[in-house]
């Protein structure tokens, strides 16, 4: 670990908190209703799509009402993307004549783009058409991303209100969040990766004349091994800055490009690789603060943030100390005074970031549920790639994707404050509602389904012939991929341990079912906690009430959150990447 590498961690905290209160405030006066500088352009635009929709933006949603409409949002354009993907041989801006997208491929993919994943089984340069990449794939990271922040604000409502039935109009909020949040930022933001020497072209790939051409051997499925001489390069464009301004900002982390964020097109240079860093981070942080503002109590929303930052600032500090120290079997020369693997861990990563982006990347992608990576979580030391993975397994709530974060903190919030409740003897309260067991059932529902996808399918998967042969590690290395794969599915993350081949049809189709749960059967249950919270009265608070604006409440969130989690996933953890790490300094690697 260097200086300068705590220098930039160090600088990503303090970027973010300066950040935090501006998209806090601008987001909780839009989803109020309040007037903004953008509302002269704005406003008629939206009254302009709420005519032609059809929408009566000053009815409001019960918690039920707000769920179906969700829903149908979600299927109706999850149909949209499968048939794009499956005709684009025929759709215009196709320069590179793909093929249609295989029928299992295709329902992963949009399942995945659907619920926020982002999950890829595929090479986007390979695979994907000008117009599926802008039509399909981008739409969806605007959607699914706008839905996801909806929803938040929904559960924002839920605990500001008293007495109330309704918690929002989700296509009002929908439409706000595209116009007022995500859209402007988002065309700012690939201006300056435009400028930075992103891709934004329609035009068709370049091919470039080796100098020197490379001999290069490969061996088949037979066994054989095959020696050809590559004199040419293929070099993939298209409309990409502006797709990587969303995959970011939104948290979506699907890229046009297989090497995804360690790409040089998708992210040239340190000054984007930062800037993706804190944007990954931004909306989910801001919530923090639109929390506070939306129901009266500022200190609550900080002692969210607080939480959130503990936990975050915790897993980096692990994924950079692991990196940084290497692989002990790779030893200096001198094994008396380095015990160390000289420059620690390169493996998987770009030279132009180095170990401490590449660990704070890492740690702030799972936080966030964006997947996006500038280095191959499968190539990290065993403790430090399962950092990534706990960060996921905790239910990314460390900020958390946008507005998903938010509504999953509210769960062990409200599990914390109801172990508070017990240990005081009286009736659990959050910010003046009564804690019943109808809101703690919603939130373990919550907890159970989780565990009870990734757990199912991982069993299922590392028992079977159709699972193991596509990892490409035995051993607990192994383990390790198809659990974060199911994991990162399930908590519509994304990412990858890079070594699992996800392009099959067990893989895609229970990938997609493995993403649907995470996503809906999940939030379901968190509207329904909104509901009953809107309905309910507010409360005086009295010498028993347990505040929630206090470093004893963050104490207990984080308590909570670590606990729930070691419970559920120890015992799977124990058999990969840490019986990994203790055989690794036992001398054996896989």
């Amino acid at each position: 670990m260097t200086a300068n590498g705590w220098l930039q961690i160090g600088l990503f905290f303090v970027v973010l908190l300066a950040v935090t209160k501006p998209l806090g405030v601008f987001m909780a006066r839009v989803f109020s209703g309040e007037k903004t500088f953008l509302d002269p352009v704005l406003r008629p635009i939206e009254r302009l799509i709420y005519r032609s929709c059809g929408i009566d933006d000053k009815r409001e949603m019960d918690w039920k009402e707000y769920t179906v409409a969700m829903l149908l949002f979600s299927v109706v354009s999850m149909l949209l993307l499968y048939l794009i993907e499956r005709v684009q041989q025929w759709l215009p801006w196709n320069p590179q004549h793909f093929a249609a997208v295989e029928a299992h491929l295709a329902f992963n993919t949009a399942a995945s783009f659907t619920t926020n994943t982002n999950w890829q089984n595929y090479g986007g340069e390979s695979t994907m058409s000008y117009f599926t990449q802008m039509a399909g794939l981008a739409y969806h990271n605007f959607a699914s991303a706008a839905v996801g922040i909806a929803l938040a604000i929904a559960v924002i409502r839920g605990i500001a209100r008293k007495e109330s039935k309704t918690i929002g109009n989700f296509w009002v909020d929908v439409t706000r969040c595209m116009l007022w949040v995500l859209l402007p930022a988002c065309l700012i933001i690939a201006l300056i990766f435009v400028s930075q020497g992103m891709v934004q072209n329609l035009r068709p790939y370049d091919t470039a004349k080796f100098l020197n051409p490379q001999t290069v051997q490969t061996t088949g499925a037979d066994g054989k091994t095959t020696t050809q001489t590559v004199t040419d390069q293929v070099i993939a464009q298209g409309p990409f800055a502006s797709q990587e301004a969303i995959k970011i900002f939104g948290t979506n982390g699907g890229g046009p490009f297989n090497a995804n964020s360690a790409h040089p097109f998708e992210n040239p240079n340190p000054l984007t690789d930062f800037m993706q860093i804190v944007m990954m981070l931004a909306l989910g942080s801001g919530l923090t603060y639109t929390l506070g503002r939306m129901t009266g109590s500022q200190r609550h929303g900080w002692a969210v943030w607080a939480a959130m930052a503990i936990l975050c600032l915790a897993g980096v500090t692990v994924a950079y100390a692991m990196e940084a120290h290497g692989n002990p079997l790779l030893h200096g020369i001198d094994q008396h005074t380095s015990a160390m693997q000289p420059g620690g861990n390169m493996e998987g990563k770009e030279v132009r970031f180095g170990i401490a982006p590449t660990a704070l990347f890492a740690t702030t992608t799972t936080d966030a549920s964006c997947g996006a990576v500038n280095g191959m979580h499968d190539s990290f030391t065993p403790l430090g790639g399962m950092i990534p993975l706990v960060n996921i397994m905790i239910g990314e709530v460390i900020f958390g994707g946008v507005g998903a974060g938010l509504y999953g903190i509210v769960v062990f919030i409200i599990l914390s404050v109801f172990i508070a409740g017990l240990m005081v003897g009286r009736t659990p309260e959050y910010l003046g509602k009564k804690i019943e067991a109808y809101d703690v059932k919603m939130a373990m529902l919550v907890v159970l389904i989780f565990c009870l996808i990734v757990l199912g399918l991982t069993a299922v998967a590392i028992v079977s012939p159709f699972g193991t042969s596509s990892i490409s590690n035995p051993g607990p290395h192994g383990l390790s991929q198809i659990l974060y794969a199911y994991t990162s599915q399930a908590g519509n993350n994304g990412s990858a341990f890079a070594g699992l081949t996800g392009n099959t049809p067990w893989y895609n189709v229970s990938g997609a079912f493995d993403m649907l749960l995470g996503r809906f059967f999940m939030v379901i249950p968190v509207l329904a906690i909104a509901g009953n919270l809107a309905r309910k009265k507010i409360v005086p608070e009295s010498v028993g009430t347990f505040p929630v604006t206090t470093p004893l409440f963050t104490f207990l969130l984080i308590s909570v959150i670590l606990i729930v989690s070691a419970l559920t996933f120890f015992p799977a953890l124990s058999l990969g990447p840490i019986l990994e790490h203790l055989l690794m300094h036992a001398g054996k690697v896989f």
